[in-house]
């Protein structure tokens, strides 16, 4: 009998202030990594799939986001400056 499935991770990469998408104001959002592995008898062998999103810390609302933007947003939140790129929904804020 063999004994296999998948099991989810999940990892906080960094904490951000950006204005909300869905309720509009400028609020924590957490920078998520959402990792599934498949597993063999209960042991974590490889990764299956990879998901980032942010979530809203003041209505709860959920964003998905791609892997160049979550880079993009982990950079920024440990001092690299301005995101590369085109920007996405969620603007960072700045008083």
């Amino acid at each position: 009998m063999i004994i296999f499935g998948t099991k989810g991770y999940l990892h906080q990469l960094a904490i951000l202030t950006l204005v909300c998408a869905q309720c509009g104001n400028p609020s924590a959002h957490t920078l998520r990594k959402r990792v599934t592995k498949f597993t063999l008898f209960f042991v974590p062998l490889f990764p299956v799939s990879t998901k980032y999103a942010t979530q809203c810390t003041f209505c709860g609302a959920e964003q998905k986001v791609t892997q160049e933007q979550a880079e993009q947003l982990q950079a920024q939140s440990l001092g690299g400056g301005q995101p590369q790129g085109r920007p996405h929904q969620q603007e960072p804020y700045r008083p």
